[in-house]
């Protein structure tokens, strides 16, 4: 159901990949609220060609750019400029550790594959808002959102430096979102919940953490489409004063010590101990 949110709002969405990606859904969502954007993505995943499938469902201009260049960006908001004027929103769903891609431990950390997955995950983030910032691109009112995980407060087995990289993509946000506020503009990140996404899939123990969290969230697992829905609402204008906030979406887990469900399975392995 379409409530017309975003009708006459303009944007960037930046990440998606398939139909697994949060940002996908995000994309088809916003359109069906009304809103019209450039979905950009790195060249390699262009060259994969299944977002020209998403573009044209949702109407879209697909214009590639790597986040982690600010000439990329440069080009990527004179031309969104060009087309719309200012614009509304922008999100960043981008993250990607070569540590975690290529299975190095935490405690054996390659430094050079560190500071690639900071500079992809967290710093590209700054250099968005950077490059939007100089523009003075962005409408008052506008909206800014990030994707992290809860891994930047709490520690998760094998989320490897992802989590570091969330944790400073968090302060990004914060500190940013500070000067962004003086142009009436509201920055925040999402910590969804885990979410098999091309992404997520590949975290060691990935469906461990995805059945753990399903098990321990009042109100079960938040889905791609149920973060698309929350994205939407941050794009609105119903949400013009929520700002410098790390909004969790994960059905209750970041609020939960133990759920009984998980306790009932602890304590039926001791009786059959």
């Amino acid at each position: 159901m379409s409530y017309g949110l975003l009708k006459g709002k303009k944007g960037i969405i930046f990440g998606a990949l398939n139909e697994q990606s949060i940002a996908w859904k995000v994309a088809e969502r916003c359109h069906e609220e009304g809103a019209e954007f450039i979905l950009s993505n790195a060249p390699i995943a262009l060259r994969m060609g299944e977002l020209n499938g998403l573009a044209e469902k949702t109407g879209s201009e697909v214009i590639g750019a790597d986040a982690t260049s600010v000439e990329d960006l440069e080009k990527l908001f004179d031309a969104a400029v060009a087309k719309y004027g200012k614009i509304d929103f922008i999100l960043h769903s981008i993250g990607m550790s070569v540590n975690v891609r290529k299975g190095k431990h935490y405690t054996e950390m390659n430094y050079d594959w560190l500071e690639k997955g900071w500079d992809i995950s967290a710093v590209s983030f700054h250099k968005v808002m950077r490059v939007a910032w100089e523009k003075d691109c962005m409408n008052e009112w506008g909206s800014i959102l990030a994707l992290t995980y809860i891994a930047a407060q709490r520690t998760f087995p094998d989320y490897n430096d992802m989590a570091d990289n969330k944790a400073y993509l968090e302060s990004i946000t914060r500190s940013f979102g500070n000067y962004w506020g003086a142009r009436k503009v509201r920055v925040n990140t999402i910590s969804q919940s885990p979410t098999p996404t091309t992404a997520g899939s590949g975290v060691k123990g990935f469906g461990g953490f995805l059945g753990y969290a399903d098990d321990m969230s009042p109100l079960g697992n938040a889905t791609a489409l149920d973060c698309a829905n929350y994205c939407v609402s941050m794009f609105s204008d119903l949400t013009q004063k929520v700002t410098m906030q790390n909004l969790f979406h994960d059905g209750g887990f970041s609020n939960t010590g133990v759920s009984q469900k998980v306790v009932d399975k602890y304590d039926a392995e001791s009786k059959n101990s």
